[in-house]
């Protein structure tokens, strides 16, 4: 990364702190209603200055942008206004620590490894091999805040070497609850809709409500996204003499796309309060995404000459297709008003994706008869999940926490290609037909113990136990294969409180990333004539040992933060391509001997003026691996860069606007570099009335948010260009009905720690 793209943006993220500390205005309050909170989220709130206390008793709130505690930072997504409109990627580019590249892969801190909670639970359809469709079809605007742990504690899962992004969904306004709590006979309800119209057909639109009467309440959501995408991709790979280095050959791909994207999600929750202390709760959810693209493509290999050697066109048809549906039933009990309490949830999800496509390979030099290829990709997954978690305060103010976690994914993939002269007479290609099936099982018993030592010290320590059990068979090929491992995760968190404004935290914890099943499949795919994928049954599960150190400084609305961190990971996973003739490159999974990451992050929020706001972060961090062993790569370190920017302008009472970009760093490879690219925002809101506002915003104006991948090895090198085109403009009107606060509050989320700044 160059010195040029680090000083801007480590420049702007000092200097604001010094301009915000002296446009300070006094906080402002907001009703919230404490919710439950999830199993593996303990019922703690995290901001000192919100006193909350279990139950339906409405509490006081400040809303603050940045909330902290021992083990997590979360941020509001109140005045995002791409998250108003967007999708999910949308709403997490803005999120410090946070990226999601074109295709919607999310990282941490430049690592991929991710796990992604809803409400503090796993989500099935934000896991697996289709979680980057995913996140780039859900609606944003269903989140109130994101909670970001880079270290959290044992009461969560090590899966995610990178850490845990935790979507806290918008909860039920207080006062409605409130209202129909204290008179049972009553009825309240309360709502949502929301349409945005977008340039080139794109348009969105969703509902959501909620429905109380004495111990019930019902809630809902339900969405739909319509988007028409047009991207091209640019690759040129070469083949070098192995003894001289000497340039061989030259392959170049040139591909359009046009693909229509849609989306459908829905929700709906009851809540039933049983008794004084007990509740039922329960949940069913239904998705369906798809996406119909064409696509045509050129590809040409000439001889070190120049001289034109194989030219062919590849025109198609194709797309996928996700439908998935889950049920959730949960008991929690609580003991008394202090947060002794003890939930048990069952979750139940089914998906079943399909990739499919039909192409023509039109051959011109040399001259032969087309080939059609049509191949498709079924994937079905069932996850079962069982969470028990018990929670006891004591009287010196120490907490202790246990639970018991059990997770089973039954991943079953069946993949067909079949070739001929002619769309009718296409006939299964023998050795390119695979059945898969797997199933993976772990049982996890964690606690965690925290407690204070004086007024300044306090300090969380937790254990995880988990026993993994992996099974995975090539039913085609009658092969079998089992991983069985014992893991134990210490987790450690210090906070001391330097003075009423600062404070100090160190944390450590082991984490670790298991392969997907699916990757552990040692079938070769067909992906075009020049690129075949295979998973790699010895890949084994990579483990993190994480430590961070922090400072952060709250004044008011005003918040600063500095991290440092380190981050050693055995036998971390990465793509190798390897050669396997004629040009074509087979790319499978597998384990570094180590990589190493050493960075700073640098977050500041606060107010530059009483109508002025800003969000801030730079991260910059070192990154070294050791590819010894594996073919054709070397050991590899670099430094990269992520970095963003909002500012949000209160003009009048009425109109709000915003503007933001970020900045999306380098990733190194085994054999090579990943690149992404940056974007710019904007975005403008007028409120109509109370219960009526008008919004505006254009995504990626520049239109400059691509990717580019290199490959550097002593047998071939490649680049793939990207051009993505993310720019996209919404016109769209929201409608607020029903009692309670026109605006909902955002959720509570819950620490496994003390609370912080």
């Amino acid at each position: 990364m160059s010195k040029l793209k680090l000083a801007p943006l480590l420049g702007v993220v000092l200097a604001l702190p010094a301009g915000a500390v002296m446009a300070q205005t006094p906080p402002s309050a907001t009703g919230a209603q404490a919710q439950t909170p999830a199993p593996t989220a303990p019922q703690e709130n995290k901001d000192k200055d919100e006193p909350a206390t279990v139950g339906d008793v409405v509490v006081t709130a400040r809303a603050n942008d940045v909330r902290t505690s021992i083990d997590s930072i979360s941020y509001s997504l109140a005045d995002d206004l791409q998250a108003a409109t967007g999708s999910l990627a949308e709403a997490l580019r803005n999120v410090p620590s946070v990226d999601v590249d074109p295709q919607g892969n999310v990282s941490l801190r430049g690592d991929g490894n991710v796990t992604i909670l809803v409400d503090g639970r796993p989500s099935a359809i934000l896991s697996g091999p289709n979680r980057a469709d995913a996140v780039l079809q859900l609606p944003a605007d269903r989140y109130a805040r994101i909670e970001v742990m880079t270290n959290p504690s044992a009461a969560y899962s090590p899966e995610g070497s990178g850490g845990v992004i935790n979507l806290i969904t918008k909860p039920i306004p207080a006062a409605a609850r409130a209202a129909a709590a204290g008179a049972p006979t009553a009825t309240v309800t309360t709502g949502s809709v929301r349409v945005n119209v977008g340039d080139n057909g794109r348009w969105n639109a969703g509902v959501s409500g909620s429905r109380q009467r004495g111990k019930l309440t019902l809630t809902g959501d339900v969405s739909y996204r319509y988007d028409d995408q047009n991207f091209a991709f640019d690759r040129l790979r070469e083949q070098l003499d192995p003894i001289t280095g000497a340039v061989t050959s030259r392959t170049t791909t040139i591909q359009e796309n046009d693909m229509i994207q849609k989306g459908a999600f829905g929700r709906v929750a009851a809540e039933y309060r049983l008794t004084d202390k007990t509740m039922l709760t329960g949940e069913l959810r239904a998705n369906r995404f798809e996406a119909d693209a064409e696509a045509g493509s050129l590809f040409e290999t000439r001889n070190a000459a120049g001289v034109l050697t194989s030219a062919y066109t590849r025109d198609g048809v194709g797309g996928f297709s996700m439908d998935g549906w889950g049920a959730t039933a949960r008991v929690l009990h609580q003991f008394d008003a202090s947060g002794h309490e003890w939930s048990n949830e069952l979750r139940y999800d089914r998906n079943d994706n399909e990739n499919a496509s039909l192409n023509a390979n039109v051959f011109s030099v040399p001259v032969s008869p087309t080939v059609y290829e049509d191949q498709k990709f079924l994937n079905a997954q069932e996850t079962i999940g069982f969470t028990s978690a018990y929670t006891r305060p004591m009287d010196d103010g120490s907490k202790l926490r246990a639970g018991y976690e059990l997770s089973l994914n039954r991943p079953d993939q069946d993949v067909v290609l079949r070739r001929g002269p002619s769309e009718a007479a296409l006939a299964p290609v023998p050795g390119l037909r695979n059945r898969f099936e797997a199933e993976q099982t772990v049982h996890a018993l964690y606690t965690t113990y925290e407690r204070p030592f004086g007024e300044k010290l306090s300090a969380q320590f937790g254990l995880r136990l988990e026993q993994a059990e992996v099974e995975v068979e090539d039913v085609t090929n009658a092969v079998r294969a089992s991983q069985d491992y014992f893991r134990a995760y210490p987790t450690g968190h210090l906070q001391y409180k330097l003075t009423d404004t600062q404070t100090l935290r160190a944390s450590y914890s082991r984490r670790i990333q298991r392969p997907q099943p699916t990757q552990l499949n040692p079938f070769v795919s067909y992906g075009d004539p020049l690129n075949l994928r295979s998973g790699n049954p010895n890949l084994e599960p990579q483990e993190t040992d994480s430590f961070e150190a922090m400072w952060q400084m709250r004044q008011g609305q005003n918040f600063y933060q500095a991290t440092a961190y380190y981050r050693d990971t055995t036998k971390a996973f990465t793509d190798v391509a390897v050669d396997v003739g004629g040009g074509v490159l087979l790319t499978r999974p597998e384990n570094l001997g180590a990589r190493r990451d050493l960075g700073v992050e640098l977050t500041a929020s606060g107010r530059l003026h009483s109508t002025l706001r800003y969000n801030a972060s730079i991260n910059a961090f070192r990154q070294e691996i050791d590819a010894s062993g594996i073919p054709g790569a070397r050991d590899r370190e670099g430094e990269m860069l992520t970095g963003r920017l909002s500012l949000n302008w209160q003009a009048t009472p009425k109109d709000f606007v915003q503007v933001m970009g970020f900045w999306q760093g380098d990733q190194l490879l085994a054999q090579g570099t990943r690149e992404s690219g940056g974007m710019v925002n904007l975005g403008y809101r007028r409120k109509l009335n109370d219960t009526l506002s008008l919004q505006f915003t254009a995504r990626d104006i520049l239109n400059s948010f691509g990717g580019a991948t290199t490959y550097d090895t002593p047998l071939f090198r490649e680049r793939s260009d990207q051009d993505i085109n993310l720019r996209a403009f919404y016109l769209g009107l929201t409608w607020s009905f029903g009692g309670g606060p026109r605006r909902q509050p955002e959720q509570f989320d819950f620490s496994t720690g003390p609370t912080g700044g």
